[in-house]
């Protein structure tokens, strides 16, 4: 657990009971600006054999949570065991300007370095300019881009794939 003193957000790991709480997270910030899916339904199940609650970590302020990232395998294959993935990022709108989002990728950095990880790695819409500017502050590059990799709302996104290492 790690507690920024600033604003008094602690950063924690998720556990079972906290699907809920990620669910309406995920379900307040969406928003065709950083999601290529539909919107999910309200109650739609966050954990599952592929999104386990050891993924993510939650920020939390004054005991409600406020904030989740979730970090995983890119590949599951040895030889890409060095390498996690951000596939997921969120913080509720009254509760942004107090860098939580930055709290939440250094803590997902960290975690994935303490497992033996030496790169992490995430793809962000190319027009998501406020994600952009937050990774590229947390030490994230652009590796490379996929041009008009999406349609969505009737007009071509490209997809920006970002990454650092963490050594």
């Amino acid at each position: 657990m790690t507690r920024m003193p600033s604003n008094d957000v602690i950063i924690r790991p998720a556990r079972d009971e906290d699907e809920r709480a990620i669910r309406a997270v995920d379900h307040a910030v969406w928003s065709p600006l950083g999601e290529v899916a539909p919107r999910g339904p309200e109650d739609a199940p966050v954990f599952d054999e592929a999104h386990r609650p050891g993924q993510y970590l939650l920020a939390e302020l004054d005991g409600r949570v406020v904030g989740y990232v979730r970090q995983a395998r890119e590949i599951p294959l040895p030889s890409n065991a060095h390498v996690r993935q951000i596939q997921g990022l969120g913080v509720l709108p009254e509760a942004r300007g107090r860098r939580i989002g930055e709290a939440l990728v250094a803590a997902a950095c960290e975690a994935a370095r303490a497992e033996g990880a030496r790169r992490m790695t995430l793809r962000v819409l190319s027009h998501n300019a406020p994600a952009r500017r937050l990774y590229e502050r947390a030490g994230f590059q652009v590796l490379g881009v996929l041009p008009q990799h999406f349609l969505l709302d009737g007009g071509y996104a490209d997809d920006v794939w970002m990454g650092r290492a963490l050594d």
